[in-house]
């Protein structure tokens, strides 16, 4: 599908630096020799970037070192010449208050080391939560041949023989432990046991999620988002990556040809087949806003609505990805939504999405459903409106009680995350089963960086009583590894006088997941009078990034970008003098 033509030596990027016969070309090839480097090494050769967001603070990516080495090999077997970049790396377990506070900044750190060198293609190395579409943001934004390796799912844990699951284990052993079902110990050996090797969380979390959203928008080679991060079939991707990159080159397959409406359509039709994280809602509708299409919060909830959910994999399901790799992976799921995807779409290896997945099989059908057997007839997230979310909120029905699909409870209000720790616990905190936990100022400003706050914690004294769910409600996210009936991303937020601001203990909320709806039963007329009475809180920054990420961050339903890098306006080519 790719075409003919092949760019000839003269077009190149890199050869505005290196082609030339001027002074500055002389500094630009005296100084790649300095580094040891011959013109063999890199002269009539496209320029590989490899961008690299390996760290000591992140765990998920500890093996990218040595996968940046095998995708230096397949970029030299190919006749290019690789040069690797570190970038920011994000990692989840570590940074605060949140990686999402910067993606953006990962972001525009990628589409500048990109713009600034000379580039002729990327591959970019990432995988833990932001670090994904953080990548693929910056590179759609500059626009070159493309290609994502993602870091892989770890080994699935192990305890007492029983597999652990990344985040999903610790939320339902936590709350046990609050319990009294399990003792220090017990919460010990889970800790030794639940993350043994490099990778990302092995559960359907954000990481998982959003690199089967990269495959299927088409930017890694075939089958690339499943394959474990230890495999030796990882390995052998990352070169093969390197390999592929340099005849895009070449065929100038650049990711604006990959990215495209219908491309998107494939990848929210998936994240609903495969109950993916709450994460990638506002992800995808930032990575498609950088190529200049718009996502609306509706087509979700649409798309939704005719997918069946397929992957039974934790938090929404059974089994981890370690599972579904072996079940057959992304590529067998894909088969099962037959005529629900635009298989002729463009992938990074030249083939049309429905050629990639002609030959997958299914391998185990209780970790991979039918439509058949699905599930659910219906997708793993919904989205949510009413006067608490004129802009949407969105939830994952998929991972909560199905008693509390349709609830009504009075609301028990807590202004902010310090506030919700403090009294969470208290004995007095007047709570029921039937309660409505609702957290304010935990959004984009608010958290600020709109923290992982959304899967609040069970009161104590109900966990004792028995109590695993109950409805909470808030403008933050969740991990996509947690689960229950958590209504997430309210918008707008509650920190610029949105609606879940003017939220008071007792009040009664109203949810209905099967209508979309959430609604605060309180007269118009009230609310009005609340509104006017609101007062701005302070900005959270003064200085440096967080003062640039509060003058510039959008709300969650148009994906959190900054206002000044959304949009697909062409990146300028740096001068070179």
């Amino acid at each position: 599908m790719t075409t003919s033509r092949r760019k000839s030596y003269a077009e190149l990027r890199s050869a505005r630096w290196y082609g030339a016969t001027d002074l500055r070309s002389f500094g630009h090839r005296s100084r790649t020799k300095q580094m040891g480097y011959d013109a063999a090494d890199y002269g009539g050769k496209p320029v590989i970037g490899i961008i690299n967001t390996w760290s000591d603070m992140n765990s998920c990516h500890a093996h990218l070192r040595d996968r940046a080495e095998e995708v230096k090999r397949g970029v030299l077997q190919a006749g290019g010449f690789p040069v690797e970049m570190p970038a920011m790396s994000l990692g989840e377990a570590f940074m605060k208050p949140s990686t999402m506070m910067y993606r953006n900044l990962l972001a525009m750190e990628t589409e500048e080391l990109l713009r600034a060198n000379p580039i002729d293609g990327a591959v970019l190395l990432g995988g833990c939560d932001k670090t994904v579409p953080a990548l693929v943001m910056g590179a759609a934004s500059m626009n070159l041949p493309t290609i994502f390796v993602p870091a892989g799912p770890m080994l699935r844990g192990n305890w007492h023989g029983q597999p652990l699951g990344s985040g999903s284990d610790v939320w339902k052993y936590w709350a046990e432990l609050r319990a009294g079902k399990i003792d220090e110990e017990d919460w010990r050996e889970i800790e030794d046991g639940i993350a043994r090797s490099a990778g990302t969380c092995m559960t359907m979390g954000t990481a998982s999620t959003m690199a089967a959203m990269v495959e299927v928008l088409g930017l890694t080679l075939p089958g690339a988002s499943s394959i474990p991060a230890v495999d030796s079939s990882h390995s052998r991707l990352a070169a093969a990556s390197g390999r592929r990159i340099v005849e895009m080159v070449w065929e100038d397959l650049k990711a604006s040809a990959i990215l495209t409406k219908a491309a998107f359509d494939n990848a929210v039709t998936t994240l609903m087949a495969i109950g993916g994280s709450t994460n990638a809602v506002i992800h995808l509708v930032a990575m498609a806003g950088r190529v200049g299409i718009d996502l609306p919060l509706d087509r979700f909830d649409a798309l939704s609505r005719t997918t069946p959910f397929l992957a039974n994999i934790r938090p929404s399901g059974k089994y981890l990805m370690e599972d579904f790799y072996y079940a057959g992976g992304l590529r067998a799921l894909l088969r099962q939504l037959g005529g629900k995807l635009d298989t002729r779409c463009l992938s990074v290896n030249g083939k049309s999405l429905g050629e990639n997945i002609a030959r997958a099989e299914i391998y185990n059908n209780d970790v991979i459903r039918t439509p058949d057997s699905a599930l659910r007839a219906e997708g793993g997230l919904a989205v949510l409106r009413g006067n608490l979310a004129p802009d949407g909120a969105v939830i994952k029905p998929a991972a909560m009680e199905e008693r509390l699909l349709r609830h009504r409870g009075k609301a028990v209000v807590f202004r902010d995350y310090n506030d919700m720790a403090a009294r969470i616990d208290d004995p007095a905190l007047e709570v029921t089963a039937d309660s409505v936990l609702v957290l304010q100022n935990a959004g984009p400003q608010g958290g600020p960086g709109m923290p992982e706050w959304g899967q609040l914690p069970i009161p104590k004294k109900l966990l004792k009583e028995g109590v695993r769910d109950m409805v909470r409600i808030s403008d933050a996210r969740m991990s996509g590894t947690s689960y229950g009936a958590c209504v997430l991303h309210v918008a707008p937020e509650s920190f610029i006088g949105g609606p879940l601001a003017l939220v008071r203990e007792g009040d009664v909320i109203e949810l209905d997941v099967p209508e979309r709806r959430l609604h605060l039963a309180v007269a118009a007329e009230e609310l009005a009078q609340r509104k006017a009475a609101w007062r701005a809180p302070p900005r959270k920054f003064e200085r440096s990034y967080g003062a640039l990420f509060s003058a510039h961050i959008g709300q969650a339903d148009r994906g959190c970008d900054f206002d000044f890098l959304a949009g697909a306006a062409p990146v300028p080519e740096p001068e070179i003098h």
